[in-house]
């Protein structure tokens, strides 16, 4: 018995190494390695061919003069005068077999409203219409620079795709190129490489981190990713805070959300310094690389999408980024509070009670309301170390903002009417659309608990967004410009629009981007 219990004992040493497990975290395989398929490259001319795909941007039902020759022109009006088409903003109207051209679409901006914005859209609109056309593409519509280098934002925008993942009937797209015509095609040129460029790809940034399974872009490997984007650029300082450090510091919330999870915790700050040694824009966001609910968990219909639930530390990073690239003169800080909030022996329960790095307590009344969590430490942490002269929180943060406001707009919340504003019309100026919601004084009692200095929920329902925001302005010290942006309803898109494929829509980065060099 005894030497039948020893080989037995022996044999599995011997095969345990080639089965162990204990070092591998999820399957230890990678779902691809490819990369996306390629996206056309942008050019600028100041004369358009006469033949490919042509989009033709129009005020009104006139043509643009000397866009296309005479004859092609003449049958154009027809065709104008057949749809009745009037340019309004937002229609279009697709022709093919006109001239030598392979199609030809009619993009309206209106005569009213912000022709930029309306251009932008226009492309992005069409990147999308023409995305399986084989022809090179060619949009006109007698821009000036300006109006030029933000088509080219729009098309590039508009013409992004998620597809690394796809392996079976996975059709490579055109990659012939789309050129922007303008009478100054130079110095459209040098704006759309010294500034446009850089948002497109911090919006790119900001999509792709969202759209990442779990099992790809987690704690760790979001700051990898991040690291690379930003590779050598000028004038910028990463900072990467490890489970150690952050113990060391007391960061007892945003170790609590990730306590549950294999993946460690990790809190992200970079810092761009393009104005001198003046106090910084900080801009902390959500980072939970996915959110199951914890110990409470969540239902599982619509629970993948709980991958996308740092898209507020996604479109920060995005906009760090634009701005960095892109050589702007403001100092800006941007914080992800990264943390993967999952169920296990080990994680968080209701009734715990944690502590901030600033000795403020909370008391878990459930463990779903993590985001704002993370973003307690993040806060305390950046104001303390970094002095900003104002802070935007961001974050995917209750389910309460969508039904109050759907898709339409993010809803903002602040202590300080000058900074609601510089959000609020950096909002209007990009097409990202806040909407500023209350913050009443009755709001934190409600959040007082009887054990600690608050708890994260309020029970039996209430205003749920308006709570969490509180509970996040808990703790930002009160003398500095504070806001916050909840993004649940506005960073993932179910349908496509002008400038934004259907999925992460990347939403926040132009918003911040703006804020950051209007900022005073």
């Amino acid at each position: 018995m005894f030497r039948s219990l020893l080989a037995l004992a022996l044999a599995s040493t011997a095969i345990t190494p080639a089965f162990a497990q204990a070092d591998v975290i999820g399957s230890g395989v990678a779902p691809t390695t490819a990369a996306h398929s390629q996206t056309r490259p942008i050019n600028f001319a100041t004369t358009a061919p006469t033949s490919g795909a042509l989009v033709i941007v129009m005020r009104n039902a006139t043509l643009p003069g000397n866009v296309v020759d005479g004859a092609t022109a003449q049958a154009l009006n027809a065709a104008i005068a057949s749809a009745k088409f009037e340019g309004k903003e937002g229609s279009s109207l697709s022709l093919r077999g006109i001239g030598s051209y392979s199609r030809i679409i009619l993009s309206g901006v209106g005569e009213e409203g912000d022709r930029i914005a309306h251009v932008r859209n226009a492309s992005g609109k069409a990147a999308q219409d023409l995305r399986d056309e084989a022809q090179p593409v060619t949009i006109t519509g007698g821009f000036n620079a300006d109006e030029a280098a933000t088509a080219a934002l729009g098309y590039a925008m508009g013409q992004y795709r998620f597809d690394r993942y796809k392996t079976v009937d996975r059709k490579t797209p055109p990659t012939n190129p789309v050129t922007i015509i303008s009478s100054d095609a130079g110095s459209a040129e040098a704006l759309w490489k010294s500034r446009h460029s850089a948002l497109a790809e911090g919006v790119s940034l900001s999509r792709d981190l969202a759209a990442e399974p779990a099992n790809v872009i987690y704690p760790e490997t979001f700051v990898e990713r991040v690291r690379a984007a930003f590779g050598n650029t000028a004038n910028v300082k990463i900072e990467v805070l490890d489970e150690p450090m952050m113990r060391k510091l007391g960061m007892g919330t945003i170790l609590g959300v990730g306590q549950g999870s294999r993946r460690p915790s990790r809190m992200m700050i970079v810092e761009y310094r393009g104005a001198g040694d003046g106090a910084p824009l900080a801009m902390v966001g959500k980072g939970i690389t996915f959110d199951s609910g914890g110990t409470s968990l969540k239902p599982g219909a619509g629970m993948w999408e709980m991958k996308s639930d740092m898209s507020g530390a996604a479109s920060i990073m995005g906009a760090v980024l634009s701005l960095a690239k892109s050589k702007a003169s403001v100092n800006v800080i941007g914080v992800a509070a990264l943390s993967e909030n999952m169920p296990g022996g080990n994680a968080q329960r209701p009734g715990d009670v944690v502590r901030t790095m600033s000795g403020k307590t909370i008391e878990i009344l459930n463990t779903d309301a993590e985001g704002r969590l993370v973003m307690a430490d993040a806060n305390e942490y950046v104001v303390t170390h970094k002095k900003p002269a104002a802070l935007v929180n961001m974050a995917t943060l209750t389910g309460a903002i969508v039904r109050a406001l759907n898709d339409e707009y993010a809803g903002l919340f602040s202590r300080d009417d000058k900074l609601a504003a510089a959000v609020t019309a950096a909002g209007a100026a990009t097409g990202e659309d806040v909407w500023r919601m209350p913050l009443h004084k009755n709001y934190l009692d409600d959040m007082k608990s009887d054990i600690a200095d608050i708890k994260n929920v309020v029970e039996g329902g209430g205003p749920g967004a308006g709570l969490g925001a509180t509970f996040v302005g808990f703790f930002v010290d009160k003398n500095i410009p504070w806001a916050h942006l909840d993004i649940a309803g506005v960073n993932w898109a179910d349908r496509s629009g002008p400038v934004t494929p259907k999925g992460a829509s990347g939403w926040g980065v132009q918003l911040l981007d703006a804020l950051a060099r209007n900022w005073k």
